[in-house]
């Protein structure tokens, strides 16, 4: 396990609980190297099919894909949402502030967080609302159904009218001591509204703002409570009936939406959340050691080694592939019966910063130094 440097650092305020940030709690040390690169002889073909440069991101970046294209926002407040298939923008707006967290879209209204904690509503590019929030907040907003869902760090939920920035509704759980300074989970199954919070997801009814269900994703243990820290971090992952998720330097599991249970637990320590689909769940351990889970049941089908300590990002399941990039912007395809390595390609030498997503079989990853790459595996 990496070495344990706690920090109270970050926000602190009188009616908030301490904030942790993820890389104070655990930092690599001197000792574990990273990986180097292995040699691999591609078994299937794959390239850079357009980039793009932004400013570089400073935050818990979200990227939205649809179906055709996808939304970005950079550090200084540039938001787009780019064509899929060539890069080009089909409406971009420029806030000319920091953010502190964004982006979520539908593709029509997007909402961003500014740094002065202004929630901004836009619709396809033009400012419709600005609404100053009294807690911070980290994790990208949810766009549904005309609404604008936020997750704070204190783990209230609130909900606005996406056109007019009404009020509609804010949920908050019990104070806990400590809360991580990482991006949430939130997100959506059929009529219901998903959101982490603490080690539990909770499924709310959009309309009203109450709990129909909740399920827990790990179980804290620890004899302090930074040890016991255990928030659900984004992505999540939807399949069929299930969603999946991990709870921080704890635990992967699976929760049957409909029923509102747990379906598997699997205890495994890691900070990024997870990739899958209906077949297998993938995830990074502390250590960057890869594995992949049967979304059925939770047995292991493989473990995948080749990146230890390259500081991965959450992964993504796209068709035969796990893909993943690591700290030197390098984005690795797998095999995802196998994990063996299939294709390596490049990007501009940063981190890459968000877990990269796909439009239709355009995959876009994003860099620490703004760089956009659309990757096409064949």
């Amino acid at each position: 396990m990496k070495s344990l440097q706690v920090l109270r650092r970050g926000l602190l305020l009188a009616t908030l609980p301490a904030l942790l940030s993820a890389c104070s709690l655990f930092s690599n040390s001197k000792d574990a190297k990273p990986a180097p690169l292995e040699a691999v002889t591609p078994s299937i073909a794959g390239k850079v099919v357009w980039q793009q440069r932004m400013d570089g991101v400073r935050f818990g970046l979200n990227v939205v894909a649809l179906p055709d294209s996808f939304v970005v926002a950079d550090g200084d407040g540039t938001v787009q949402r780019l064509k899929a298939a060539d890069g080009s923008a089909v409406w971009r707006a420029n806030l000319k502030e920091k953010l502190a967290a964004g982006v979520g879209s539908d593709g029509r209204y997007a909402a961003v967080v500014t740094r002065d904690n202004d929630l901004v509503s836009l619709d396809e590019g033009k400012t419709l609302w600005r609404k100053p929030l009294s807690v911070p907040i980290l994790t990208a907003p949810l766009v549904a159904g005309e609404r604008i869902f936020v997750l704070t760090v204190d783990r209230a939920v609130l909900a606005f009218d996406a056109i007019d920035g009404r009020k509609l509704f804010e949920l908050r759980r019990p104070g806990d001591p400590l809360t991580l300074l990482q991006p949430g989970a939130i997100g959506s199954y059929k009529d219901t509204l998903v959101v982490g919070q603490g080690s539990r997801l909770a499924g709310v009814d959009p309309l009203r703002g109450t709990v129909r269900w909740e399920a827990s994703v790990a179980n804290p243990r620890g004899t302090n409570e930074v040890e016991r820290l255990a928030d659900v971090v984004g992505p999540l992952v939807r399949t069929g009936e299930l969603l999946c998720a991990r709870g921080f330097q704890s635990a992967v599991s699976c929760i049957n939406a409909e029923r509102g249970s747990t379906t598997w637990t699997r205890n495994v320590g890691g900070v990024m959340g997870v990739g899958g689909d209906a077949q297998v769940i993938v995830g990074a351990d502390a250590s960057d050691r890869l594995t992949a889970w049967r979304t059925s049941n939770g047995d292991v089908l493989w473990n995948a080694e080749q990146f230890l300590n390259r500081k991965l990002s959450a992964p993504l399941v796209l068709g035969q592939s796990v893909v993943v990039g690591d700290f030197e912007g390098q984005v690795h395809f797998l095999n995802r019966e196998t994990g063996k390595t299939q294709l390596r390609l490049p990007t501009d030498g940063s981190a890459i910063v968000a877990a990269p997503v796909a439009a239709g079989n355009t995959v876009l990853v994003v860099t620490r130094n703004g760089g956009l790459f659309a990757l096409r595996p064949q």
